[in-house]
């Protein structure tokens, strides 16, 4: 069983409040190709940074809603790995918890997590490309996209594209338990995409013990109070029976 310091125990023990951020190295150990990995088969010819924008929805909607389509298919025939199950017990021993999430494939919430903050959005949802709302239920066209019953807009799915800034309420939500968190969990993530990188730097401005879990260093790794190296299916299952059982 992985060793762990009785400092970072302690601390664990004692937490009040933990918050965790993770990132697509968390659903990577589940089967899902991170975003730049995805690209295969006929998709191989784009790069997603041409996808995965308003100009190129605006330019073809219906290429970018089939490449979602893809994405959704592969999602769907995945499921939580243990390091999703074990943060889903972590939340069970600590009087306060927040889950925050730069994946979009609802994978924690399958694996028992609540009130997870959705930084870049869920691909399984869509939502009006007008009206910006989520819609649940839609007509599915195959020449065409798909419109909004509301108001005949095309939908979109419900994501976050480059050059789009983050829902504002979970960002705000997102930021405020950084600042409130004792202790704060970075796992699975390179730590550079912004502003979710920062999350970590202001947890530890704010007296967080910060704990990494991530397979390789990042620029995060020498600032944690704590940083464990490996993938975290592994590590965090035997993180919560050390601390825990």
């Amino acid at each position: 069983m992985t060793e762990f310091s009785p400092g970072l125990i302690r601390i664990l023990r004692a937490a009040q409040h933990i918050a965790v951020l993770t990132g697509a190295g968390v659903s990577a150990e589940s089967g899902i190709p991170t975003f730049r990995d995805a690209q295969v088969g006929l998709w191989a010819q784009y790069r997603p940074e041409d996808l995965a924008t308003p100009e190129a929805f605006e330019r073809n909607p219906k290429l970018v809603w089939n490449w979602y389509a893809w994405r959704r298919e592969i999602v769907s025939k995945v499921r939580p790995n243990p390091g999703h199950y074990a943060l889903a017990e972590i939340q069970q021993h600590v009087a306060e918890f927040n889950l925050i999430t730069q994946n979009v494939d609802g994978l924690h919430q399958l694996a028992g997590s609540t009130d997870v903050i959705e930084l870049h959005g869920n691909i399984m949802r869509s939502k009006c490309s007008r009206e910006n709302v989520v819609i649940e239920q839609w007509v599915e066209a195959n020449e065409t996209l798909p419109r909004c019953p509301r108001c005949g807009a095309s939908l979109r799915p419900d994501v976050v594209w480059f050059g789009e800034l983050l829902p504002p309420a979970a960002w705000e939500t997102a930021a405020q338990v950084a600042n409130s968190c004792d202790v704060f969990l970075s796992i699975g993530t390179s730590g550079l995409v912004e502003p979710a990188a920062s999350l970590a730097h202001i947890a530890l401005q704010h007296g967080a013990a910060v704990i990494e879990v991530n397979p390789t260093t990042t620029s995060l790794t020498s600032r944690a109070t704590f940083a464990l190296q490996g993938a975290s299916g592994e590590i965090l299952p035997h993180l919560v029976k050390a601390v825990w059982a």
